[in-house]
């Protein structure tokens, strides 16, 4: 009989679905004007559960676009999020948030993997989740509507590709044993097949 992970609740977990909803209220997913964007952060906070993550990982995982993507941008911190729900939290969040939305997509995603052998395990957990979910929603995407997708993209296919070709191996290399990086592969070599 094999294992099943079981989908972990908490009060701790409910208060960051909570902010969460309000932080991204009325935003749609990219390229999905009738999909909320809430959908992305709470479909991560779940792979992290079934991967067997912490609470603080899985609240880190709700959490992972709070600060990036709050509005007015700066009204969401990270010593908000300590504060909020605790420092090893606002750490995991802090680790996956662009830092300087003002620089161009190829600069922004540079920044990102070159600050990837600096995150802990549970950053990383919380990075792969997030990618995971990227990539599962781009290969449905693609499924349905081919290259007319990726006109909802700061990036073209080409750069998407050539970014995830370096993304995947830097998460691989910093820490080889993370629970999520097989489905991550497995994911990436569907975009491979699709997209080339």
């Amino acid at each position: 009989m094999s294992k099943r992970s079981e989908i972990k609740y908490s009060p701790k977990i409910l208060q960051a679905v909570n902010f969460a909803t309000q932080v991204h209220r009325g935003k749609p997913r990219k390229g999905k004007p009738d999909i909320p964007y809430l959908t992305h952060p709470l479909t991560v906070g779940i792979y992290l559960a079934k991967a067997g993550a912490n609470e603080d990982i899985i609240v880190a995982g709700i959490l992972h676009d709070t600060i990036e993507d709050c509005e007015p941008y700066g009204s969401v911190t990270k010593e908000f999020i300590a504060k909020m729900f605790g420092k090893e939290v606002a750490e995991m969040v802090n680790d996956v948030t662009e830092q300087d939305k003002s620089l161009s997509w190829p600069e922004r995603k540079q920044r990102a993997l070159e600050h990837i052998p600096d995150m802990s395990h549970a950053s990383l957990m919380v990075k792969a989740a997030d990618q995971l979910h990227n990539m599962t929603d781009q290969i449905e995407d693609f499924k349905k509507d081919g290259d007319k997708m990726f006109k909802n993209f700061n990036a073209s296919k080409e750069d998407q590709l050539d970014r995830y070709d370096k993304l995947i191996p830097a998460i691989e290399k910093a820490w080889p044993a993370n629970p999520l990086l097989p489905d991550l592969i497995s994911a990436f070599n569907k975009i491979k097949s699709l997209w080339v």
